[in-house]
């Protein structure tokens, strides 16, 4: 039964130039683990198909075919793949294998109208399926790509400015000079601090990603911290002012996604917070957005 069942091909699928593009490290269900070619949002997508014989047998089939799949898969709800790319080209019509075949595939300037992101709770991929088509059980492989899209410098970018504020006990106000920023910006701000009548042990700033998926009542939401940034240690003094430079170079950042294909959405805020020394905590966050410049080759697992 196991000789029955089991596969008489190896399909590989290669890409053209693979070896010489930057590969992003992606991870699976159960562990598995694999690294995917980075191809930018209007780049034809071509390579080869490498069929062999197993065993020396031959090898019936009803068709050979190859499919370019954009697809968001959510964790929730894993029979609901929504597809919003799809394309076919056949590569062999029915008929007999009886040696190694390789059959060439070219996507001309495929659709792939958003970036690639793989989070808690929804995957949004682009990968090349190959199923060959058979009476007993049809031999399907895939292979998953990465896909950037970059973006032109926004026109503008607002300053933010926001004050943190307990009667008569604390008075902070703190500014970042813009709220858009490429993945390989730096973020820059001041933290003043106007009144001050409470022990503050520490204060950070946070950069927290939040990941929503559907609609109301089925709407699904995840909050993690990508990073903590200490800003100071010990109590600060009226009237002193704290100089702030974050670099996002190196932290696993993407850009922002907003209603992407009416399914989910991925913003950043940042958060300020200043923890006093019986561990009460005071917060303020503000929005930002993210976006991926040209020249970014960063990457995401």
């Amino acid at each position: 039964m196991e000789y029955l069942f089991r596969s008489p091909v190896d399909v590989d699928i290669r890409l053209d130039n693979e070896e010489e593009r930057s590969f992003v490290d992606i991870e699976f269900e159960h562990g598995r683990k694999d690294k995917a070619p980075v191809y930018g949002s209007d780049e034809s997508v071509k390579g080869a198909v490498m069929i062999r014989l197993k065993d020396g047998r031959k090898l019936d089939h009803n068709g050979i075919k190859i499919e370019f799949v954009g697809c968001i898969e959510n964790t929730y709800d894993k029979g609901n793949v929504h597809e919003f790319t799809r394309s076919v080209q056949e590569l062999a019509s029915p008929g007999e294998m009886r040696q190694a075949q390789m059959y060439e595939f070219e996507f001309k300037h495929v659709e792939k109208p958003y970036e690639s992101y793989f989070g808690k709770n929804v995957k949004l991929r682009y990968f090349c399926r190959v199923t060959v088509t058979r009476k007993m059980a049809d031999v399907i492989r895939e292979k998953d790509l990465w896909v950037y899209r970059y973006e032109n410098e926004p026109e503008t970018s607002n300053l933010i400015k926001m004050d943190v504020g307990i009667d008569d006990c604390l008075h902070i106000e703190f500014e970042y000079s813009k709220n858009k920023y490429h993945l390989r910006d730096v973020i820059v701000g001041k933290i003043y601090f106007i009144l001050v009548r409470i022990k503050v042990q520490r204060m950070e700033v946070n950069i927290i990603r939040r990941e929503t998926i559907g609609t109301p009542p089925n709407q699904y939401s995840n909050s993690e911290i990508v990073t903590r940034f200490q800003v100071m240690d010990g109590n600060p003094n009226r009237g002193e002012t704290i100089p702030l430079r974050m670099f996002l170079n190196g932290y696993s950042l993407t850009p922002t996604f907003r209603d992407v294909n009416k399914k989910f959405n991925v913003r950043y805020y940042l958060s300020l917070i200043l923890i006093d020394e019986d561990q009460r905590r005071y917060f303020k966050q503000s929005e930002i957005t993210l976006w991926r410049r040209k020249d970014e080759q960063g990457v995401v697992a």
